[in-house]
């Protein structure tokens, strides 16, 4: 990879790390977005593997109600590891010039759930057979696009579970996602010796971002970054649909 690229990838990761330290999320699908502006979905999807693996396995690790959310949520994260094995291929075989259109859908679904006002919230006795419609769904995108914010996260947010449950079942959710995503790619011959040097260019950026991200946490108002964010998601989501249909 020529020393532009890599420098282009040290920046993505850095803002994407920058998101995530500030609001809990948004590394994969940010990195996913503006890689996938210079370069393949499944070469974007091989670099993000190692830093999404490590940052969310982090925040997963991060408190103590792990053990209660994976009870909850073990049913869901089968499914979507299931419907990402299911949708092995959408990223590398005919369809994948598709994985543009698909990704920048997601971006953009994803951005409208953040603009929200009220929050959506999981009637009871739904949730034993909408968990798993979830994680399956969401494993389907993950193999396309290399994305698995979406329905996930809007999902999670629904089950209106506490400030420090909600960012571990997050980093639950992410790290199995992507463990599923790596095997994928592992099988179509796209994790290599290739995409080394710029995973640990993207590895260190992203922690990097996620340090300053914290610092500024501190300082700025959570709701206006957020807003900030999904308005850029939804700006970025609507340039890579467009774009791939021209």
């Amino acid at each position: 990879m020529l020393d532009g690229n890599l420098a282009f990838v040290a920046a993505v990761f850095v803002l994407a790390g920058l998101i995530k330290g500030v609001i809990g999320l948004g590394l994969p699908t940010v990195s996913m977005g503006l890689l996938a502006v210079v370069m393949p979905p499944v070469q974007a999807a091989a670099i993000l593997v190692l830093p999404s693996f490590l940052t969310n396995a982090w925040q997963m690790m991060a408190g103590p109600s792990l053990p209660a959310v994976t009870r909850r949520l073990w049913p869901m994260l089968v499914t979507a590891c299931l419907g990402t094995w299911a949708g092995a291929g959408l990223m590398t075989g005919p369809y994948a010039r598709y994985g543009d259109i698909l990704l920048g859908i997601a971006l953009m679904a994803y951005a409208l759930t953040g603009f929200r006002s009220k929050p959506i919230a999981v009637p009871a006795g739904r949730e034993t057979w909408l968990g798993p419609l979830t994680g399956g769904l969401t494993g389907l995108i993950t193999a396309a696009t290399g994305v698995f914010v979406v329905p996930s996260v809007p999902y999670l947010q629904a089950l209106r579970l506490g400030k420090e449950e909600l960012i571990q079942a997050l980093g639950l959710t992410f790290t199995i996602s992507t463990i599923a995503l790596a095997i994928n790619l592992a099988l179509a011959g796209a994790l290599n010796f290739g995409a080394a040097r710029p995973t640990l260019v993207a590895l260190i950026a992203a922690f990097a971002g996620m340090w300053a991200g914290q610092v500024l946490r501190a300082r700025l108002s959570p709701e206006i970054f957020r807003r900030c964010f999904f308005a850029g998601l939804l700006l970025l989501g609507l340039y890579l649909a467009v774009d791939a249909l021209r």
